[in-house]
């Protein structure tokens, strides 16, 4: 189990909802506490927009609930035709992650009684509505959440491991049973930096120079993703066809070997690159000289399938998948160094020192 800061901040939230209801002596301060806890969001934008909404979802069951009790009273039924409004409404308006709390607002005013109904119904919202407050000042002021920094480390961490698993793999050295699970554990990876990558691009920038510079890095990191998917298919289709990788010749299969080597070598350094550990144009020539040229790749792939007997044919049109994964990943590699070396040839190295940490 992990402590993240969104934990404490709940906490952190919780106490001074109570605290400030308290501080006002606004009756029962608890409600103030659920509002917090409601409203507690993984980014600062996402808090922003719940607290819009739960305001609105505030008014909603406020209103309601008044104006059931003064035209029905404080009949038990009238409490569950009132929450049937409320929601009706609730999703209507597209605010159907606030409908919990619109229900809990109502909750709290219709059960109040007596002839202050109106003046303590007030308070109730007023009590609901300095929970949310609390809980997005607190998202706001505490441990504000560094989403490129969570992103980057998400990417590399996951790359790392592909990268490790393709080398296994490319040298048929893999267990099959622990191949695939790594396949089902790096999915769910890159399903969490796909995540992440939107929780980053919700973020709003203030000034338009940082706007920019976000909007420079959002292109870097998209692409940086789409080229860990495509390394995460080169080694999905190097397990998938194992056997048939294992039965060509020796002279083909180094070659295959060799060129994964060459791509993930490749990979690893334009994480380098990025971080600024290494400089923009040092590995592209000599790492182009070590690469078999695609078209070379396709003759020699066109001379196996001309000279493979007829029972192997279906070893040949099983690698022509592994062969398209394969050009596939080395064009999205391509494509991000250049994006890369474009962006700090003009702008230089906008990447955080935790962010340089993570690649030793």
């Amino acid at each position: 189990m992990k402590l993240g800061a969104r934990i404490f901040k709940t906490g952190i939230a919780i106490v001074a909802a109570l605290f400030l209801a308290e501080m006002l002596s606004l009756p029962n301060p608890v409600f103030a506490g659920i509002a917090a806890i409601f409203a507690i969001q993984p980014s600062i934008y996402r808090s922003y927009l719940t607290i819009i909404e739960q305001i609105q979802g505030n008014l909603i069951g406020a209103i309601t609930a008044i104006t059931f009790v003064l035209v029905f009273g404080h009949q038990i039924v009238t409490v569950g035709f009132a929450a049937v409004i409320i929601i009706l409404l609730m999703l209507k308006l597209g605010l159907e992650k606030s409908i919990s709390l619109a229900l809990v607002t109502m909750i709290a005013i219709m059960e109040i009684k007596g002839d202050a109904f109106l003046s303590f119904a007030l308070l109730r919202f007023v009590t609901m509505v300095i929970g949310v407050l609390s809980a997005f000042v607190v998202n706001l002021l505490f441990m504000p959440p560094k989403y490129e920094t969570k992103l980057f480390q998400a990417i590399h961490q996951a790359q790392d491991e592909i990268i490790r698993w393709i080398r296994l793999a490319g040298r048929q050295a893999s267990e099959h049973i622990a191949t695939k699970k790594s396949l089902v554990k790096l999915k769910e990876r890159l399903s969490n930096v796909d995540q992440l990558y939107s929780l980053y691009k919700e973020e709003r920038s203030y000034f338009k120079k940082n706007s920019r510079a976000k909007a420079r890095k959002l292109v870097i990191y998209r692409q940086m993703i789409a080229t860990s998917k495509s390394s995460y298919e080169v080694l999905s289709r190097l397990h998938n066809y194992e056997n048939e990788l294992i039965n060509l010749p020796e002279h083909f299969r180094m070659m295959i070997q060799e060129r994964l080597d060459a791509l993930l070598t490749y990979h690893e350094q334009i994480h380098l690159k990025f971080v600024g550990k290494l400089k923009a144009d040092r590995m592209v020539e000599s790492l182009t000289e070590e690469f078999i040229q695609r078209q070379e790749v396709m003759d020699i792939f066109a001379k196996e399938i001309a000279i493979t007997k007829e029972e192997e044919e279906f070893t040949a049109y099983h690698l022509l998948h592994v062969l398209s994964s394969l050009l596939n990943y080395e064009e999205q590699l391509e494509y991000l160094d250049r994006l890369i070396v474009s962006n700090q040839r003009r702008h230089g190295h906008e990447v955080s020192h935790e962010m340089q940490e993570e690649i030793y």
